[in-house]
């Protein structure tokens, strides 16, 4: 679902940091276990970051690829890092659950037909029209190329978003798009995705109604509109959700599923600041296990892209992690992936990040709303190593997303523990200042 406004119209006044509330502890025990049936076994070894000069087709391929560079790597081989558990997902609702072949994608009649299969329910227009007002502008909550989105209210109680698509002029990439996300949709399952409770297709009505998640999106929140900033303790655990996500996608559905627009406007976050990531409008099934890669017509937002994808049209697993990559270099700075306000060096957020890290000069670009400590300092670092590994120009050279989840799961263990060390360590000593100055 993509939004360019809150979920929430109303905007809380000054800034204050916010931390996450309510999470769970993660076990290092790993549920991305090599003896599902569904899962694929990582590829990924440790090896340093190589990253070979590569022609570019364009400027504008030029314009989103990271400089070239060679690191030595800090972190450690697969073992080092065990795996994320998302046991507290699973008694949360985020459990793995395969659904067969999706039924009723198109709605022949105007009757409602439920049944109990997930991704089978049909709304009528009457159910639609009194969950939204008839469509009442002050309901509406985003506006995207889909279409509009509208804040609803089923019969039962439930507060849903309500995607109603362009009606203007029909367009058949719409009506495929529409397609897309209701078969990806009505197959997945997980914690951290937008839940889907139906659809509706009529005449030339195409509207698909969603979880209303009420906290807004990502890029809302790292640009302040909901008036707090967030930690980076929260910025950890919404890379650590958002991984976990397109994990499941990419290794736990009965096809491996590619997201193809992940990015800050695409996340949104729960009251307690749990990601879920949304807009399954450009998703694509990936190639079968015999095949190496998905070849189709590049989409996506421009910043986000892949640039191996740009160059040859062929989507793999690693487009996603590209565009995670992004995503990463855009949680620990703040900024847009794109910033064309600013002086010239600083306009594509990655390149000017990525240098910057590669120069010793890391601490430069962590979002100057942060403090300044040595576990922000050592995690941003270490996230920033990650970014770069997934932005290598060619895919063998990026992690899986598993890995990555891996990673970021290290990253914030380590992050937790020195900062409760430093805390403590404060503690210890306004308590010795305290006593010296009695005596």
């Amino acid at each position: 679902m993509r939004t360019r406004n809150s979920p929430h119209d109303s905007r809380s006044s000054g800034s204050v940091h916010l931390r996450t509330p309510g999470r769970h502890e993660q076990s290092p025990c790993s549920v991305y276990s090599s003896s599902s049936s569904s899962s694929k076994k990582s590829s990924y070894h440790r090896n340093p970051v190589k990253i070979a000069a590569m022609s570019v087709a364009g400027a504008f391929v030029a314009c989103f690829t990271p400089p070239e560079t060679k690191i030595e790597s800090k972190f450690g081989d697969s073992n080092e890092y065990p795996a994320p558990s998302v046991a507290s997902d699973a008694s949360s609702g985020g459990s793995v659950k395969k659904h067969g072949s999706i039924r009723g994608i198109y709605a022949s009649s105007n009757k409602s037909t439920r049944t109990s299969e997930p991704g089978s329910v049909k709304f009528t227009m009457e159910e639609i029209h009194k969950a939204t007002k008839n469509f009442s502008p002050t309901l509406k909550i985003g506006q995207g190329g889909f279409g509009t989105v509208y804040k609803g209210r089923l019969e039962d109680g439930t507060v849903v978003a309500v995607k109603r698509a362009k009606q203007s002029v029909y367009d058949k990439h719409l009506g495929q798009e529409f397609q897309s996300e209701i078969r990806t949709l009505a197959q997945v399952e997980h914690l951290n995705l937008v839940r889907y409770y139906g659809y509706l297709e009529h005449e030339d009505e195409r509207i698909v109604v969603v979880e209303y998640v009420p906290n807004g999106t990502l890029r809302d929140h790292l640009d302040c509109m909901q008036g707090t900033i967030l930690d980076l303790a929260a910025r950890l655990d919404i890379a650590v959700d958002v991984a976990h996500a397109v994990t499941y996608l990419h290794m736990y559905t009965d096809r491996p599923i590619i997201h193809r627009d992940i990015k800050s406007s695409n996340i949104l976050l729960t009251e307690n600041l749990r990601a879920k990531v949304a807009d399954f409008g450009f998703s694509r099934l990936a190639a079968d296990s015999d095949a190496t890669h998905v070849s189709t017509q590049v989409k996506g937002t421009a910043g986000y892209l892949d640039p191996e994808y740009l160059r040859t049209y062929q989507l793999t697993e690693k487009s996603d992690v590209y565009s995670f990559g992004v995503l990463l270099v855009e949680l620990v700075t703040g900024r847009r992936p794109i910033e064309p306000k600013r002086e010239r060096k600083e306009r594509i957020t990655t390149r000017w990040a990525i240098k910057n890290f590669t120069d010793g000069d890391a601490i430069l670009v962590l979002d100057p709303r942060l403090d300044r400590s040595h576990a922000n300092n050592l995690a941003l670092e270490k996230t920033l190593e990650l970014a770069l590994r997934c932005l290598a120009p060619y895919k063998q050279n990026r992690p899986t997303m598993r890995r990555c989840a891996e990673i970021l799961w290290s990253i914030r263990k380590d992050y937790r523990e020195l900062s409760a060390s430093d805390t403590q360590s404060l503690s210890s000593h306004s308590l010795t200042s305290g006593s010296i100055r009695e005596e």
